[in-house]
């Protein structure tokens, strides 16, 4: 499902979440709801959403400045690295392809990015990573483990063989943490992962 409606005009969480509350909560007129942050199309996981246009500055400016913190899972074919591993790329975005392409050194118009990446589990065909995101940039993960020979199951777009039955891909944000925007406490969301016979065999 998008995060956000396009011009496809296919559903969008944005849309649904709107709906589900205008319905739930009885109210006459439009629902408020703000996008604080973004996952690709095929990405499963955690979202977080603003009730209020304070709450939406406030939640931005976390995101802006890096106070928040998330955590991704990822199945993988390749080498992993036996221990964590810092991936730092310059990516540039492709807006007519919809991709981001990884590079080790500076070029023009790319932004720095970077994780660090830990085996979590070894399957017999896969690994499964966990994934610390340190920057927050467009198919991040996806182009810096592909650019790395790491490719996450489904992901025809970065290098995967076959596409999942579903069209999705095995990439799924695990946990987000930020501070509530009005009671200032840390809070941390955790999703579970979506069911098949892979992310079934995952440890808590």
């Amino acid at each position: 499902m998008l995060a956000q409606g396009d011009n496809t005009k296919d559903p969008s969480v944005l849309d649904v979440l709107k709906n589900t509350i205008k319905v739930r909560d009885k109210k006459p007129g439009n629902v408020y709801l703000g996008l604080v942050h973004r996952l690709d199309r095929p990405t499963s996981g955690v979202m977080v959403l603003a009730k209020t246009s304070k709450a939406l500055t406030r939640l931005n400016k976390q995101f802006v400045e890096k106070t928040t913190s998330k955590t991704y899972w990822a199945v993988v074919s390749g080498e992993a690295a036996d221990t964590p591993t810092r991936l730092s790329h310059y990516l540039i975005r492709k807006q007519s392809q919809n991709k981001s392409y990884a590079h080790k050194k500076e070029v023009p118009n790319s932004k720095f990015s970077e994780l660090i990446y830990t085996k979590k589990q070894t399957l017999d065909r896969y690994t499964i990573l966990e994934i610390e995101l340190l920057t927050g940039r467009h198919h991040q993960i996806r182009a810096q483990l592909s650019a790395e020979g790491l490719t996450i199951k489904g992901d025809l777009k970065y290098g995967a063989k076959r596409p999942n039955k579903d069209g999705g891909i095995h990439l799924h944000a695990r946990e987000l943490r930020i501070i509530h925007p009005t009671l200032k406490e840390p809070i941390s969301f955790t999703a579970p992962s979506p069911k098949d016979p892979i992310w079934d065999t995952v440890a808590p």
